[in-house]
């Protein structure tokens, strides 16, 4: 039998393990720059929830630019959601500079606000 083979009929090359042909699948070898906090979550959720999805996006090589789509759209989501209440509420720069303690306080009650809505409706 031939060490390696290949089918015209789907264009896959195959080599001989065994007595079976396996088809030489490689990913593409692309250089992806890091994931932010929210493309990580979306990985690992995908990763323990939905690995049949997790799989073949993995594997037709859609994974990475989903992760980062949903980072980017999480992120700007949360700032957006950040300023929006920061001006419904009226804080200000001069509120920063006459009680920073009160505007950081605020500030940190609105991104935990905004990330719990992001990360129900968009993560996951």
């Amino acid at each position: 039998m031939k060490k390696h083979i290949y089918d015209e009929q789907n264009g896959l090359h195959y080599t001989l393990h065994g007595d079976y042909y396996l088809p030489d699948l490689v990913l593409p070898e692309k250089e992806y720059p890091p994931l932010g906090k929210y493309g990580g979550m979306r990985k690992t959720y995908l990763q323990e929830h939905h690995k049949l999805l997790y799989s073949r996006m993995l594997g037709d090589g859609s994974l990475w630019q989903h992760l980062h789509e949903v980072d980017e759209h999480a992120q700007s989501t949360v700032d957006a959601i950040i300023a929006r209440m920061a001006e419904v509420d009226g804080v200000t720069e001069e509120l920063k500079t006459t009680d920073p303690m009160c505007w950081v306080g605020l500030m940190n009650n609105y991104r935990h606000c905004a990330e719990e809505l992001v990360i129900r409706e968009i993560v996951y």
